[in-house]
């Protein structure tokens, strides 16, 4: 019993120490709460001059591509080296000759024949001018002649066809034929493409269209193109970003039924640079395109992360307050939106991302000073 005395002696004792500490313990102060408006970036707009830009992309095509063929039949007796795949050949270079005998042979006979029936006109012509003649023998010979002409011309024809050449400088895409074939007129024998110009088909939607100057179909002259905007084609090649110059010289005048856009052709001259120092644009390199656009005055531009939904922004009124609003946005890129209507020089934008922007709420701004 003494000993559960004095336990509960110290425990009482305890709990009274602790009772008088927490009666002289001072309060701590107390601070008044004030509750500070969100602080946000502003940005004061103003109207620009800006000239905008229409990307595409597409794959580039030679602008005349050849499938040779034999305009003779015969044993293939002759094949320049050019003649491979990736060959490079000048204007009216033979590519490979056709055994030319037969053609030469006929030829001769032809041309033996027209002398024959041009000495028997002869005769008959002078016979004729004597009254010895018939008119219809006379022109009997006349007839004669000019069909031996013309079986002349034929022959010489069909020999120069033994010459495999093209009206353009190209190079060869492929070879489908070799030394002592035979072919037969019609026969394929290789393909090729020309090298004074390349293409590129672009397409563009309506929203680009009214963004690009692009070439009514009444400016195309005879050459089949006309003077439209610039463009500048990229790709990557051989690790390295690499640049081109070309312009737009048509559009192909129809809007594709499945994708809905319009074709815009692009031309870049001597591809190849077989004519001028620059990088080599090989047909087929898919390439990303930079239209040079029209420019547009008195227009309004706030980076793209501010536009709130398809269409709003956060301003900041006179009096500090948030206002919500739908503008028209004229167009967009990557960084920036366009605005043509429903934003004025003065303005002030929110740049913060607010979670919950709420018409009225006042908020402080950076450039305030608070």
């Amino acid at each position: 019993m003494k000993r559960f005395a004095v336990i509960s002696g110290i425990l009482l004792a305890s709990v009274a120490l602790a009772a008088v500490m927490m009666l002289l313990k001072s309060a701590p102060p107390r601070k008044e709460r004030v509750d500070l408006d969100p602080l946000v970036e502003v940005l004061e707009l103003e109207h620009m001059t800006a000239n905008f830009e229409v990307r595409s992309q597409g794959t580039v095509r030679p602008r005349t591509e050849t499938i040779v063929s034999a305009e003779v039949s015969g044993t293939i007796t002759w094949i320049s080296p050019k003649f491979v795949a990736g060959g490079v050949f000048e204007k009216g270079e033979t590519l490979l000759r056709i055994d030319p005998t037969n053609y030469d042979v006929a030829k001769r006979q032809a041309e033996a024949l027209v002398k024959q029936r041009q000495i028997e006109y002869d005769g008959a012509s002078k016979l004729r001018s004597q009254g010895y003649r018939a008119e219809a023998e006379y022109a009997s010979a006349a007839a004669a002649l000019a069909t031996a002409e013309a079986e002349l011309v034929r022959a010489t024809r069909n020999l120069e066809r033994t010459y495999v050449r093209l009206p353009y400088e190209g190079i060869v895409r492929s070879k489908e034929t070799d030394l002592g074939q035979f072919v037969n007129m019609g026969t394929r024998v290789g393909v090729t493409f020309a090298t004074d110009y390349a293409e590129v088909r672009l397409p563009l939607t309506d929203t680009d269209l009214a963004f690009v100057d692009l070439p009514d179909t009444s400016e195309i002259t005879s050459s089949g193109s006309a003077e439209g905007p610039a463009v500048e084609l990229s790709a990557v090649q051989k690790g390295r970003l690499t640049t081109w110059s070309g312009t737009i010289v048509r559009t192909e005048g129809v809007v594709d039924d499945k994708s809905r856009v319009t074709y815009a052709v692009a031309r870049v001259e001597d591809p190849y640079a077989l004519h001028h120092a620059a990088p080599e644009l090989p047909v087929g390199t898919f390439v990303q395109a930079t239209i040079v656009g029209t420019t547009a005055e008195n227009i309004v531009r706030v980076p793209r992360a501010v536009v709130r939904g398809s269409n709003q922004l956060v301003f900041v009124d006179e009096d500090d307050k948030i206002r919500v609003r739908a503008v028209d946005i004229a167009r967009s890129d990557a960084k920036y939106i366009y605005i043509s209507e429903g934003a004025e020089p003065g303005e002030r934008v929110v740049l913060t991302a607010l979670e919950s922007p709420i018409n009225g709420m006042s908020v402080r701004t950076s450039d305030s000073g608070v």
